[in-house]
């Protein structure tokens, strides 16, 4: 088999010809190209909102009692007597609602049988039954009222001075978190 000799001649035509195709005519017009569409591009940016003002407060406390005071909590020890107020039956037996903390409870419906409402609230995955009247949470809670919308709960806790204290705390609906179809 014999392999074709190239000449030297026509090596030269072919690079010649293929040097002119890379020549400087397209890189011309690409430049060309961007000086007209920079020439028409107009810029537009925005401007930066002005910074909003700082107004310092003035907290005038002349005349109030100073939050962080050790003697605020002495003198409190020193009038109440501790275990005072209103304390809790802690003689009664415990319902089973106590023994779980309010804020692991939801509320999730409501049920009426007869003219008695419940509440349903849901504690881990069981739901439970509640109405007005029944103990509930870990601070002596007891369910004072029970509508559509909540579970209002008194509780009674104490204080730093010791004494016995009620607090509303209150249970609401929870919207269920399933897409209804």
């Amino acid at each position: 088999m014999k392999t074709p000799i190239v000449s030297a001649p026509l090596l030269a035509a072919f690079l010649a010809m293929a040097l002119t195709a890379c020549g400087d005519r397209d890189e011309q017009e690409v430049r060309q190209w961007m000086k007209e569409v920079d020439a028409t591009t107009r810029v537009s940016v925005k401007p930066l909102p002005e910074p909003k003002t700082f107004v310092p407060f003035a907290y005038a406390s002349a005349g109030a009692a100073d939050p962080f005071n050790p003697n605020k909590l002495l003198t409190g020890r020193d009038i109440a007597r501790p275990g005072g107020g209103k304390a809790p039956d802690t003689s009664r037996r415990k319902e089973f609602l106590e023994g779980f903390p309010l804020d692991t409870m939801r509320m999730v419906g409501m049920l009426k049988k007869g003219r008695t409402v419940f509440a349903l609230l849901q504690i881990d995955r069981a739901v439970y039954q509640v109405q007005a009247g029944q103990h509930l949470g870990q601070n002596y809670g007891l369910v004072t009222s029970v509508t559509e919308a909540s579970v209002n709960v008194k509780e009674t806790v104490q204080d730093a001075s010791g004494e016995w204290v009620e607090r509303i705390a209150t249970l609401e609906l929870q919207e269920s978190k399933e897409n209804t179809r």
